[in-house]
């Protein structure tokens, strides 16, 4: 059986938000809006999926027509924010430049 994930302290969660541009901190979560077409986001979405799925670890995902927004908290953590959460704001990151989303703004 796997350990539980240790939940970040605020010191650590400051550091990790400094290292992770755009994430903005939502109480427990991390979130972040990307701004991409509606076709393009569900094919952003997958690719994000498909990195999550090998990963064991998964954000709240909302697609609208221009935007897609993710939200990430360690469930087994007790909706915490751990070191995973921070893991894979960088690889959707890269996958949303990949896909040419941007940030969007507000």
């Amino acid at each position: 059986m796997a350990d539980a994930p240790v939940p970040l302290s605020e010191d650590e969660i400051e550091s990790a938000l400094r290292d992770a541009p755009g994430w903005r901190r939502n109480g427990n979560e991390i979130t972040r809006t990307f701004g991409i077409r509606y076709h393009g986001g569900v094919a952003m979405i997958v690719h994000v999926a498909d990195v999550e799925r090998l990963i064991g670890h998964h954000a709240d995902i909302d697609l609208r027509w221009d935007t897609v927004r993710f939200a990430i908290t360690t469930h087994d953590a007790g909706h915490r924010l751990t070191r995973a959460d921070f893991d894979l704001a960088r690889r959707i990151d890269g996958i949303a430049v990949a896909h040419g989303a941007e940030a969007a703004k507000g």
